[in-house]
């Protein structure tokens, strides 16, 4: 069944009226009148439709049902040190996949490629694309956004409020690791900081752990950038909704 995020909730008589982007993704589907179609508000709500008309210029949907959506009960930020070549779209890819709310690519002192000023708008206008895309794939309810780029400096302050998870392959055992996804269930706003290719300079552990963060170990392997993230982000996801379901 195909999905899509809209920004139209259905009307008083409990039908949506599409337009605009998802309306030209319905046509490259070929989506036809008499098609179950799931819709999501960008919000909460998440509405399971049948299409009463489709053509060119708008289509209209019944709902049938709504549920809650299935977002993650916390909003998880991962803050990515800038990689190198396209490493970004798959972090952006799989980090909307497992449930994150924002992608923030972060400039570290290690990064072996540095944001270029002159492709940044481009890049992240394709950055976008790819989020809204994993996310209709994978069923969210919203969009997560790719921001601009941070500094660290800027990771701490947005960060402030919340838990900042920070995987360091210096950190001590798992235990700690352990007990942070133990103890999830009242945090609303987690943040992930992922060092770049060339790993965290020591300074900025240090800046890390003085703010507050949590300096945590993913196990005895070092892991790539690209699959730091994702590993945590997979842990995290799983821990919140055993923590929902109450299991």
């Amino acid at each position: 069944m195909h999905h899509f995020i809209l920004s139209e909730k259905p009307d008083e008589t409990g039908r949506i009226v599409v337009t605009g982007e998802a309306l030209k993704h319905m046509n490259v589907l070929r989506i036809r009148p008499g098609e179950a179609v799931t819709v999501s508000d960008g919000d909460d709500r998440d509405y399971y439709c049948t299409v009463l008309f489709a053509d060119r210029t708008q289509a209209v949907l019944a709902v049938d049902d709504a549920r809650a959506s299935a977002e993650l009960p916390a909003a998880v930020t991962l803050y990515q040190g800038f990689p190198k070549a396209d490493k970004m779209e798959l972090i952006i890819q799989k980090a909307v996949e497992l449930g994150a709310a924002r992608v923030v690519p972060v400039n570290l002192k290690r990064c072996v490629a540095k944001p270029e000023e002159k492709r940044l708008a481009s890049r992240l206008e394709r950055w976008n694309t790819i989020a809204r895309s994993a996310a209709e794939q994978s069923g969210r309810s919203t969009v997560p956004a790719v921001t601009p780029v941070m500094t660290l400096q800027q990771v701490l302050a947005d960060a402030q409020g919340g838990l900042l998870l920070v995987p360091y392959e210096s950190a001590d055992g798992m235990k700690a690791t352990a007990a942070v996804l133990q103890n999830l269930k009242n945090e609303k706003k987690i943040g992930i900081l992922i060092g770049p290719e060339g790993g965290f300079d020591p300074a900025e552990i240090e800046k890390c752990a003085q703010a507050g963060a949590k300096v945590i170990s993913l196990g005895r392997r070092i892991l790539r950038t690209e699959t730091a993230g994702l590993v945590t982000l997979s842990a995290l996801m799983l821990a919140l909704e055993m923590d929902r379901d109450g299991t």
